[in-house]
């Protein structure tokens, strides 16, 4: 390549460069522990949800409902997540509905989305690339509650990236209720339209439910037009002994990537030209697959077996052009199958509940890249990466007490990793200039979690609860990339896509009051990571940081002040921080230290008006880049949202306004690696507004 980029930004499949060169207030309630239950009745665990926040005591935990989702109002789902305590969220592009939208748990800034892990119905959803998980997939009114647990306590149950936390979407079944339907259409800002609809039923042992989602919109910047489409569906028999399940989701999305509005010392595009677009014709194309079937059979009492597989296929195709010219073409597809075996146990011990799950999880990933200079030539690199892992756990809660609950687990992991680069110096290159192939690479490891979480009811007010807790995170496909071809001006080096994986050790705790009306929740916790995993610009590579450190505070409440209003809240303080090396002490990019929302429910006319409004605050942060913490700092902004809708009837309507007092903010933003001074921001909407219009049967 002839020159190294003076700028770089995350599109999903990769970094890419500006300048030369491609471098590879809403409702929050404590979630019901044992103390809300009778004094030896351990939580109950969800066959469906698989392996949900509910078995795992000692962890911050919280539950999103999908009443709470439709009287959010919000557009989409990274929004509704962002107000809960303990979640940032970076809007890299300037579509909708959470197109493209990074959720960050505990502060992870640039690898935020390789932090997280999504579950759907309790499977992994997270796939093998740095965009992880894509919010914007599954239809939203496909929901049936978002169960959040916060920290390292996940691992065990729910294997590796699981550092920041877990959110396990568990989307609505047909055998939960009579049978029902629902249409919706909307109408918004930036030509935005919408189309959903839903459907679930039984009939004998059978039921199903399906859900859908159509969606347009120009977005708010020059090249972010949104095409989106995804479909939800599941069918299932249930007998006397237990059940058999299917469940398939589908979706398409065609996404336009308006790069950064670029900032110096003397001139802002924010300013002269805040909607424009950086990169008018760049695109990003993304069609998902996801098919699950299992079954549930009760053995004897107490003991329940449930075995299920999935298969998930992503494809991704991506364009990127400078001065009008293409310069690289992405053509990607990561395909995973997995099968996960397990057993429930229920029984007592020592004349206490006691629960166990144990199971065994197998998965297979291929990731196959085609890089060239437009998806129409023939790739000059071809990069093939395998990964299998197996892996057996073991989580059992316990009842020590009538008033002290314990959980104990743990995880094996092996992981077996073959990753190759083809190399073509006769393809159409970028630029006209050299790349070098990245040599091979065969690793063999093996990686284990563990938790030791406790909860102790001092009264039916007031419970203590905490855990120690180790997790891991394997380097995605995307990242060891990124590793393969480090380039040294004016000639790149291979090296052989080696990154260490990325382990931490968690402590937490905190407290859970429950004081009539009144639900609170807070918690303290202290993560201290080694090799966490992050992009340099100095050697355009991906690296193991020298150690880190993650600490905060998180407190959340809700107060119900009658039968028809309830106030929310939260407060959060995030700090992460180098330990050691030359950044010791510094700020890790991307990180607000300080977030908060509040918010208001009010059931003015019982369903048929109901007004919602919410603030939110994210205070300042770095740029992503700024590691020495030199460059100038993203803004802190509040935002507000309201909403008024109801039901008449089997009449549906709403109309939402989001940041309603028009705040023109952003909260992404990229440093020039050699200007100081200079850098990217992704500016968001102003003021926008959303009408909705439907009707339930």
């Amino acid at each position: 390549m002839a020159t190294q980029a003076r700028f770089g930004i995350r599109i999903g499949l990769v970094r890419i460069g500006f300048g030369g060169g491609l471098l590879a207030l809403a409702s929050l309630t404590a979630m019901p522990s044992v103390h809300a239950q009778t004094a030896l009745q351990l939580p109950a665990l969800d066959v469906w949800a698989s392996r949900t926040g509910a078995g795992i005591v000692g962890a911050s935990t919280s539950v999103i409902t999908a009443e709470e989702i439709e009287r959010a109002g919000s557009q989409g789902l990274p929004q509704l997540l962002s107000e809960q305590a303990g979640i940032q969220i970076q809007h890299g592009g300037a579509g909708v509905n959470g197109a493209r939208d990074v959720v960050d748990m505990r502060g992870f800034g640039a690898s935020a989305s390789s932090n997280a892990l999504v579950l759907v119905n309790g499977r992994r959803f997270n796939d093998f690339d740095l965009q992880g998980f894509d919010f914007s997939s599954i239809p939203i009114n496909s929901i049936e509650r978002i169960e959040i647990t916060r920290g390292n306590s996940g691992a065990v149950l729910y294997g590796d990236g699981a550092v920041g936390g877990v959110i396990n979407i568990v989307t609505k079944r047909g055998d939960k209720g009579p049978a029902t339907g629902r249409i919706e259409t909307a109408f918004g800002s930036f030509r935005t339209r919408q189309v959903s609809g839903s459907a679930s039923g039984a009939s004998g042992p059978w039921s199903a439910a399906v859900s859908s989602l159509g969606l347009t919109s120009d977005g708010y910047r020059d090249n972010s037009k949104l095409h989106q489409k995804g479909v939800n569906g599941d069918v299932r028999y249930t007998g006397g002994e237990g059940s058999v399940y299917f469940n398939v989701g589908l979706d398409d999305q065609k996404l336009g990537l308006a790069g950064g509005r670029r900032v110096t010392n003397t001139s802002s595009e924010l300013v002269t030209n805040r909607t424009g677009a950086a990169t008018p014709s760049d695109f990003g194309n993304k069609q998902g697959q996801a098919y699950t079937l299992g079954m549930t059979r009760m053995l004897t009492p107490g003991v329940e077996l449930i075995v299920d597989g999935s298969l998930r296929r992503k494809d991704q195709q991506a364009e990127l052009y400078t001065s009008g010219a293409p310069y690289n073409g992405v053509d990607t597809n990561v395909t995973t199958a997995s099968v996960t075996p397990r057993l429930k146990l229920d029984s007592m011990a020592w004349g206490m509940p006691l629960g166990i799950l144990t199971g065994f999880d197998y998965y297979h990933t291929a990731y196959a890249s085609d890089r060239s200079l437009n998806l129409s030539s023939r790739p000059y690199h071809v990069y093939d990466i395998k990964q299998q892992t197996a892996a057996y756990y073991a989580n059992g809660t316990v009842a020590l007490r009538p008033d002290t609950d314990m959980t104990l687990g743990g995880r094996v992991q092996y992981n077996t990793l073959s990753a190759r680069d083809t190399y073509d110096g006769t393809a159409p290159l970028p630029f006209g200039s050299p790349d070098v192939q990245g040599a091979p690479l065969d690793r063999n490891q093996w990686q284990w979690a563990a938790q030791l979480g406790l909860e102790h009811r001092i009264n039916p007010v007031l419970a203590l609860f905490g855990h120690v807790a180790r997790s891991f995170r394997v380097p995605n496909a995307d990242e060891r990339i990124g590793q393969a071809v480090a380039f040294n001006f004016p000639t790149p080096t291979p090296t052989n896509f080696d990154l260490r994986t990325q382990t931490s050790y968690e402590v937490e705790g905190g407290a859970r009051l429950r004081l009539g009306a009144l639900d609170l929740q807070s918690s303290v916790y202290d993560i201290e990571i080694n090799d966490e995993v992050f992009y340099s610009p100095a050697t355009s590579t991906n690296i193991n940081l020298d150690p880190t450190r993650h600490w905060g505070v998180e407190t959340s409440a809700a107060l119900r002040l009658s039968d028809t209003v309830k106030l929310t809240g939260n407060v959060t303080y995030t700090r992460a921080t180098f330990r050691d090396g030359i950044y010791a002490g510094n700020d890790i990019p991307l990180i607000s230290k300080w977030t908060g929302n509040t918010g208001i429910v009010w059931n003015m006319l019982d369903k048929r008006l109901v007004y919602g409004a919410v603030l939110r605050y994210a205070g300042e942060r770095r740029l992503d880049n700024d590691s020495p913490n030199t460059q100038p700092i993203i803004p802190a902004h509040v935002t507000v949202d309201m909403r008024l809708g109801g039901e008449v009837n089997h009449f549906i309507w709403s109309v939402a306004v989001e940041n309603i007092f028009d705040e023109m903010y952003y909260d992404y933003g990229i440093a020039s690696t050699f200007t100081a001074g200079t850098f990217n921001a992704y500016p968001q909407p102003g003021r926008t507004v959303m009408v909705k219009a439907g009707a339930t049967f």
